[in-house]
């Protein structure tokens, strides 16, 4: 994407990447996180063993976005890469997040994975769901009322899918 830079996250990027998360976890609407989650609780999800983080930055706003790359399981469904992705408010409906989707699917190929899986995509949450789409994934299983949204109540989750 045009201004878009995306590199893997270091150490110095952790207060900005807790400057996009803490919002998205207290908001409670797309992530399956406790909403009052520690920052050490959540970096303890975003870096876990065998995860890469990655920021995406633009020249004037520094960090606007972060991803996480892991396999989808261990063993037998290791060859499956599983992301969840971030962006600040500020940089909302910029292409961030089609910039970072795009930087995924690269990498996951890179690193010899053979498909990608969101495992909880929450029904509500309708511009992801479009982007997704948008890269070829597809809808394959729906979790009848699995997610508590703070406002809506209990809604469904999708799993998607797309091979690589």
């Amino acid at each position: 994407m045009n201004g878009v830079r995306l590199r893997e996250a270091t150490e110095a990027d952790r207060s900005a990447i807790w400057a996009i998360m803490e919002p998205t976890i207290r908001a409670g609407e797309t992530y399956a996180l406790d909403r009052d989650a520690t920052r050490q609780d959540a970096f303890g999800f975003w870096f876990a063993p065998s995860t890469e983080v990655f920021v995406a930055e633009t020249s004037g706003d520094g960090v606007v976005g972060t991803y996480r790359l892991a396999p989808n399981h261990a063993g037998g469904g290791s060859h499956v890469a599983n992301c969840g992705y971030m962006t600040s408010s500020k940089a909302s409906g910029r292409g961030i997040g089609a910039a970072m989707c795009a930087h995924s699917l690269e990498r996951a190929r890179e690193l010899g994975y053979r498909a990608m899986q969101f495992n909880f995509v929450v029904s509500t949450n309708a511009r992801a769901i479009a982007l997704w789409k948008r890269f070829g994934f597809e809808e394959v299983g729906r979790l009848p009322n699995a997610f508590l949204h703070p406002e809506k109540g209990y809604v469904d989750v999708l799993v998607m899918y797309r091979p690589l």
